[in-house]
């Protein structure tokens, strides 16, 4: 009997032991999912999503993996996450997310990989893999940023009623426009003087141009070559957030594409008043 008892008691403490090792792989595989949600939503945010579809995400990732005390709250800057309750392990995170330009491509990804996720196509550790792979997305090459430059100003100076000289002007003020931004503004100067330094560059060369005869209408040239500088996603996507009731996020968007707007006027109108004043007004 002695050897019975002791018998079921082995087996009693195996099954315990068994038992706390599937709640810690279970625990760490918690843990791996809300990573991994964190990671999504932070691609999303930095690369330009608005604030529903980063919320939307991390949940419908969090509620496939059976995580379903999943709370996230989420700002322009920033990514609040927690977990827990009395059937799961405690989670908390905090992301800060620095506000910068457009990514739509990852953000794309990001949406694909989580329409891939409810189907049920990967383990959360392929899904880890997956988002690593994202973010390493490599960005377009110099060469098709400036020809994209160029091209979007000649066709925004076409639709602003430039003639064909004036498109040509532009198309080449758009080129040397991004190779500044490339080459002095994104590595080396702020929002504030960079886009003030832009403004005026624009303006400096489209008044050139006009002098030598490549372009008629110099406000079609300078409101066509002005637009790469334009944040139209941040501007846009700050309406849709006030307009989802995001009202915090969505301020802090508009201000922020606002400040943008007024510091290219800055530039433009800087360079303009500095010429009327030096020569009247001759070539306006």
């Amino acid at each position: 009997m002695n050897g019975l008892g002791n018998g079921l008691r082995e087996v009693e403490r195996e099954t315990q032991r068994n038992g706390q090792s599937e709640t810690h792989g279970e625990a760490q595989e918690r843990r791996l999912v809300l990573d991994c949600a964190m990671q999504a939503g932070s691609i999303l945010l930095k690369n330009g999503a608005e604030i529903f579809r980063v919320e939307e995400t991390v949940a419908r990732m969090c509620s496939h993996y059976g995580v379903e005390s999943e709370k996230a709250f989420v700002l322009s800057n920033g990514i609040f996450l927690t977990a827990g309750n009395g059937n799961e392990p405690f989670y908390a995170k905090v992301q800060h997310i620095p506000v910068s330009g457009a990514r739509l491509d990852r953000v794309a990804a990001v949406n694909q990989l989580s329409r891939e996720i409810e189907e049920g196509r990967y383990t959360p550790q392929e899904v880890k893999e997956r988002l690593d792979t994202i973010e390493r997305m490599p960005e377009k090459p110099a060469a098709v940023k400036l020809l994209a430059s160029g091209v979007g100003s000649g066709c925004f100076c076409c639709m602003f009623g430039g003639g064909p000289l004036d498109c040509l002007g532009a198309f080449l003020t758009g080129l040397i426009l991004y190779a500044y931004v490339l080459k002095l503004f994104a590595p080396h100067l702020s929002k504030i003087i960079g886009n003030i330094g832009g403004g005026a560059l624009v303006t400096v060369l489209c008044m050139l141009l006009c002098r030598i005869g490549l372009g008629e209408s110099m406000n079609c040239m300078i409101i066509g070559s002005i637009m790469p500088l334009v944040p139209g996603i941040a501007f846009t996507n700050g309406v849709r957030d006030i307009a989802d009731g995001d009202y915090i996020a969505g301020s802090v968007r508009l201000l922020d594409a606002i400040l943008v707007f007024v510091c290219i006027a800055a530039g433009v109108g800087l360079v303009i008043t500095t010429y009327h004043g030096l020569t009247g007004g001759r070539l306006l």
